[in-house]
C-alpha cells in the first residue's frame, strides 16, 4: 500500500507497482525506486522521512497502463491514505498520478513544475522516475521541479506545519 513515515508532511504518489515492487510488496524498489531514493537524498531527506505510495495498489497485467476502472477501484484507498497521513505537500510522479489526483486529462508535460492544490494540500507534479530513466534529457527539468518542492518543504518545516 505504501511505505515511509505515516506522519510525514511530504507524500510521493506514483502510478502502480512494477514487477520488483510486486515481488517485495514495497513501492519504488526497482530502478525507478533507486532514482526516487536518490532524489529524496538530494533533497536532504531520507526515504523513511517521507511517505511513498501509488495510485494502483497492484501491478496491472503485463505492466500495461492502468485502466480507468482500475484507477476508480483504487481511488478510495489512495484517498483514505491521504486522509490518514495528512500531508501538507504531495509530489505526483508522472501522468497517471497527476491526472488521478487532480482530476485532469492534461499530460505531465503541461502540468509539471507548477504547484496546484487538492483539498487544501499543495501538489507539485513532476516526471515519473521511470520516465526519467528512459528519457534522461528531462532530468534537468525534473531537478527544477524538485528544487521547488524542497523550498516548499523547508518553508512548511520552518513554520512547524
Amino acid at each position: 500500500m505504501g511505505e515511509g513515515n505515516p506522519h510525514s508532511i511530504l507524500l510521493f504518489i506514483g502510478e502502480a507497482p512494477g514487477a520488483e515492487e510486486d515481488e517485495q510488496g514495497r513501492p519504488f524498489v526497482g530502478k525507478a525506486g533507486e532514482l526516487l531514493t536518490k532524489i529524496i537524498k538530494a533533497m536532504g531527506l531520507e526515504r523513511g522521512e517521507v511517505y511513498i505510495t501509488n495510485v494502483l495498489k497492484c501491478r496491472p497485467p503485463g505492466n500495461r497502463n492502468p485502466r480507468p476502472e482500475e484507477i476508480k477501484a483504487c481511488w478510495p484507498f489512495l484517498e483514505k491514505q491521504i486522509e490518514i497521513i495528512k500531508p501538507k505537500l504531495i509530489c505526483t510522479l508522472g501522468t497517471f498520478a497527476t491526472q488521478t489526483l487532480l482530476g485532469t486529462q492534461e499530460k505531465i508535460t503541461f502540468q509539471r513544475g507548477v504547484f496546484k492544490e487538492w483539498k487544501g494540500i499543495r501538489v507539485l507534479p513532476t516526471f515519473h522516475p521511470a520516465f526519467l530513466l528512459r528519457n534522461p534529457q528531462y532530468k534537468r527539468l525534473a531537478w527544477e521541479d524538485i528544487k521547488k518542492l524542497m523550498a516548499e518543504y523547508q518553508n512548511l518545516k520552518s513554520r512547524n506545519v
